[in-house]
């Protein structure tokens, strides 16, 4: 009996000295996501894309485990020990969110990496006063979900037709993406911006068109704007079909190389394809 209490006590006292006592310093990190880290933790932050822009956010008032505010907050954030390629900007001084900006070698290889963040209270003063804690990130193209609808699209000719692209992005980076169309000879793949923030989904209207009448596949194509290995593309299909009014609406495009004799009847229906366009 003497021995079980005494192995009671003893594992008692280990789960007390693990757990974080109401003074521990810790941190509460914001962004790429909410989580309270104490001194020697680590945290896995998510994906990223090789080249891809990326913050570490924390907030630089500390409270303790009842939530009273700590007298010493914290007055910067620096990153340590990153890969050879990379680069880094550790927060500025005093402010009341605490950020560092990290970019990934734009040459990458796909793999899980870490780096050293500290978190200092006085830079001023001894190490005593400093808070580190380790990070882990894992490097991959494939950190957005890309989605395009309708997949089938009919219009006239040269008359606009609205893709839908849907953009989940799964990583950590909040640069921004481009959306751009391969596949119509009319197009003149127009580039268009697309910002989807971290762990955030959205949806771009992108319009395309074609002058000649057909079937005609088109490939929506999204690539991240600092890294060309970063993109995902998908197809969709543009029906491009001639009718009445198309044909009346062309009239008013150029010269008739018809007798003289029928203008008047010709811009009488261009006229008619104006009202019903409007």
């Amino acid at each position: 009996m003497a021995r079980a209490k005494l192995s009671l006590i003893i594992m008692f006292s280990a789960i007390l000295a693990s757990a974080p006592s109401a003074g521990a310093m810790y941190v509460h990190m914001l962004e790429p996501y909410g989580a309270t880290l104490y001194l020697g933790n680590s945290t896995f932050l998510g994906d990223v894309g090789p080249g891809q822009t990326f913050y570490i956010t924390i907030s630089a008032a500390t409270t303790n485990v009842s939530g009273a505010l700590n007298a010493l907050g914290w007055n910067r954030l620096s990153v340590s020990d990153l890969p050879s390629g990379w680069i880094s900007e550790n927060s500025p001084l005093y402010t009341s969110n605490l950020s560092v900006e990290i970019t990934p070698a734009s040459d990458a290889k796909n793999g899980t990496y870490n780096f050293t963040l500290t978190a200092s209270c006085n830079i001023s003063s001894s190490n005593s006063c400093n808070l580190t804690f380790s990070a882990y990130i894992n490097v991959t193209p494939n950190v957005f979900k890309l989605n395009a609808f309708p997949s089938k699209l009919v219009a006239g000719p040269g008359e606009p037709a609205v893709v839908e692209v849907s953009i989940n992005n799964t990583g950590v980076s909040d640069s921004p993406f481009t959306i751009t169309e391969y596949g119509l000879p009319a197009f003149d793949n127009i580039t268009e911006p697309a910002l989807a923030l971290h762990h955030t989904s959205e949806n771009f209207s992108y319009p395309i068109y074609e002058d000649t009448p057909g079937i005609w596949p088109v490939s929506i194509h999204v690539q991240s704007s600092q890294s060309p290995l970063v993109y995902k593309q998908t197809n969709v299909t543009l029906v491009v079909n001639s009718s009445v009014l198309n044909d009346y609406q062309a009239l008013g495009q150029g010269a008739v190389a018809f007798p003289i004799i029928y203008e008047p009847a010709y811009a009488v229906m261009y006229l008619i394809s104006l009202i019903f366009k409007s």
